[in-house]
Order: structure tokens, then sequence, then C-alpha cells
């Protein structure tokens, strides 16, 4: 089978990597990939949030049988949906599934309401209103953008007058764009931080190999927030126990929750945990695999990432054998100068 891989970053040449080595994988696309990838995939010049353009490439090669589509942009957009419209099979969550990422708001809300544990918060969509809270509310707190920001929508405020810019930024300044038209405000949570990605029909749950990741810019926590510097898996407090408390306390509660709000989740959620002796709380979701867990999470899958993907459309993932490696693995970030501000891009790196 040929498939088509969305996105062009780091993650998607870890998917690449391991769906090359599938007996059942033929010729793989990538839009647009990268040089690096190129040396697995034919690289398709088609930007990721091209929805239409990718959709008509597919119409276009009746032989690609998959399309795997990676980034968080084009699944909030919709590309899952456009493609299973068109009569093609894609892996990824739809539109309405992707809002437990695209909106922070939403996905707060969703724990609220289903009793899976997270950080108290309060959603502003005033901003005269957010910085009447941050003026009185306990320090320090955590302001984030509502909607997708390249992972670099979240502030740690110290002192209220680090949380008083950090509105100023995300909802006048539109530091984030239209991501920041609403934010989200929540108490600071201590602990560990820990990744923990899960292949999903809906229905089954089946974790990957949990990660650790360093989310500032520079050594010793003193950068900005990050869509992460590095990782790497397994995280050695990441116990068995505290795996079975996370499938029954979080994992399949949020589907369940999905399931019941009418918008079921195919694909790989990401949680994002916060983990404080006996406490366990969601940080965050991502609805897809996350940059850069991935690269350090599917080195270590035995199966084959094909077969799980397949089940994952059609249901049948609790009969689909999903094994890991004992091994570990690890990845180093390379950034321009001043990443995640302002930055020079189109570095050549060799």
């Amino acid at each position: 089978m040929n498939v088509l891989v969305v996105g062009g970053g780091g993650r998607e040449h870890a998917i690449i990597d391991k769906l090359s080595q599938s007996p059942k994988v033929g010729r793989i696309y990538a839009a647009p990939g990268n040089a690096g990838i190129a040396e697995l995939a034919e690289c398709v010049p088609l930007a990721a949030t091209d929805l239409k353009g990718i959709a008509d490439f597919v119409d276009a090669h009746p032989d690609i049988g998959l399309t795997v589509v990676a980034p968080d942009d084009p699944l909030a957009l919709g590309l899952v949906d456009l493609l299973e419209e068109r009569g093609h099979r894609a892996f990824g969550p739809r539109k309405n599934a992707a809002i437990i990422e695209s909106s922070k708001a939403f996905s707060k809300e969703l724990m609220k309401k289903y009793g899976i544990p997270t950080a108290a918060f309060h959603t502003f969509g005033e901003a005269a209103e957010a910085l009447d809270y941050v003026r009185t509310a306990p320090l320090p707190l955590v302001v984030k953008a509502d909607g997708l920001a390249l992972g670099k929508g979240v502030i740690i405020a110290q002192t209220r007058e680090e949380a008083e810019q950090a509105v100023r930024e995300v909802m006048c300044d539109k530091k984030f764009g239209a991501a920041g038209n609403r934010v989200v405000i929540e108490e600071f949570l201590t602990g560990r931080e820990v990744s923990v990605l899960a292949f999903t029909d809906g229905k089954t749950v089946r974790p990957m190999v949990a990660s650790q990741d360093h989310k500032r810019a520079f050594d010793h926590d003193e950068g900005l927030n990050t869509g992460g510097m590095g990782t790497f898996a397994p995280s050695r407090f990441y116990t068995p126990a505290l795996a079975e408390r996370c499938m029954k306390e979080v994992f399949q509660p949020t589907v369940a929750a999905m399931n019941a709000e009418g918008r079921p989740f195919k694909g790989v959620l990401y949680f994002g945990l916060m983990i404080d002796g006996e406490k366990v709380r969601v940080l965050e979701y991502n609805a897809r695999f996350g940059d850069p867990e991935t690269q350090v999470v599917l080195p270590l899958l035995k199966s084959d990432l094909l077969d799980i993907f397949q089940s994952c459309i059609d249901g049948t993932l609790e009969d689909q054998p999903v094994e890991w490696e004992e091994g570990a693995c690890v990845c180093v970030i390379l950034a321009s100068g001043g990443y995640p501000v302002r930055y020079e891009k189109g570095k050549p790196i060799t």
C-alpha cells in the first residue's frame, strides 16, 4: 500500500521511518516533507494546511491507500473529514474531535464535566475581566491562549506584573493571533511532567511508552516555554501502577467523554500529565502525535505501524498487537537563535 504523510518535521520523519519498515508499505509520499524525509519518501510541494491541494493530490493518485494527517492545524481545519468525504482512508481525528486540542477552553470544560483530574481554571473572553482576575488570584499562574499556537501559547507568570503582561500580549497584542481571542488561566501545578501518547479507535486505548521532555528554550529552565527542546523515553518514574491509575482515571474516561459528547476520537491522543506523589492531573491534550515525543517513542515500537493505523480506523484496535522494545531513546533539538520569539528560518543544516 502506498501512503501519504502530511507534515514536514521531525515527527513526520519518525512516522515515515517506522512506516518504511513495514513490508506492507510501498511508496511513501510526504507533503511537504523536508530534506531528511526525502531520503525515505517522495516530497510533494504542498503545505500541510492546503486542504484542497492535498485532497486533490490524493484524488489524482488512486494508488494512495492511506493518508496520515500528523500536524495539529490540518486536523483542526478538517482535513480528515475532507478526505473521507472524497472516499479516501485517513488516519487522525475528525475536526469535531480535534477540538480537544484546538480549544483549551473546550478540553478544560470536558475534564470538569466528566471528573477527569486537572488544574483549577477560569476562562475569559474579555481582556478586562482576565486582568481583574489575575490582580487577585493566587500566584504563580499559568496563562494559556485558547487556540493553537505552535506549542508556544503557554506563559507561566510568577508575579502580578508578568500575569498582566501575559494577558495583554495574548488578548490585546494578539501575539498568537486569533488563538488568543480567549484565554484559560489556571493554577500552577508542581511535580514531574510526563507525556503519554496513546493509539485509540474510539473505544480501546493502547498507550505508548511514556516520555519526558524539556520545555524551556535554555538550560536550567531559564528560557521561554516552547513546543519541546528535547525528549527521552521511557520515563523512569512512570511505573506500571501509575500507568494503571492513568488508564482508569484519565485515558479511558477521556475517550468515553468524547463519545458521550458526540465527538468520537480515532487516532493518537496525547496526554500531558503532571504527577505529584499520589496526584495525577492532566496539563493538556493533543489530538495527534506529539513533537518531539514521537521521535523517541516510535523508534521503540516493535509492531507494524501500518497495521495499528488501520485498526484505529476500522475500530479493531482491541485485536491488534502493540509491542515495544526494552531499550531507551533520546532526542536533542537544534533551534535557531532567538527561538521561540524572533528567529531566522531557512538556515541549512548539515
